[in-house]
């Protein structure tokens, strides 16, 4: 099974506030076997745009820890006219664009997207590969 991680998942592992026991055993799952993740291109640039404005270090956290996790062997999926139709679709549900196009990428993947976001959790009201770990 693969999993496609969310930016509300992958914040958790620099922030010290947001840490979180779920988020870091995706983290671990992460380093240990790239492979079965999936993102779309557009995490990379929520989570920098997070860290920058969050962490007291944002461009070295990023450097030091997300890049070489991209860089590892995870699946990253770049916004095609495909991705784009399929989370269309995600989006006339109620979705923002980002978190459509990780539904969609899950959809097309057949893989679970692993996201903090309750409130997409009840837009899709657990339909499909949803899962969202408690705050």
């Amino acid at each position: 099974m693969k999993w496609v991680v969310d930016a509300s998942v992958a914040i958790r592992w620099f922030l010290e506030d947001e840490v979180h026991p779920n988020a870091d055993a995706v983290l671990a799952k992460v380093v240990d076997a790239p492979a079965l993740f999936a993102v779309p291109e557009l995490l990379a640039f929520e989570v920098f745009s997070v860290l920058e404005r969050l962490h007291p270090a944002g461009l070295g956290a990023f450097q030091r820890g997300m890049v070489s996790l991209l860089q590892g062997g995870v699946f990253r999926q770049p916004m095609t006219e495909k991705l784009a139709k399929r989370a269309d679709r995600f989006v006339k549900l109620g979705l923002t664009g980002y978190d459509a196009c990780y539904a969609a990428l899950a959809r097309d993947l057949k893989a679970v997207w692993l996201t903090f976001d309750l409130r997409a959790h009840e837009l899709i009201d657990g339909g499909g590969n949803l899962i969202v770990a408690p705050k």
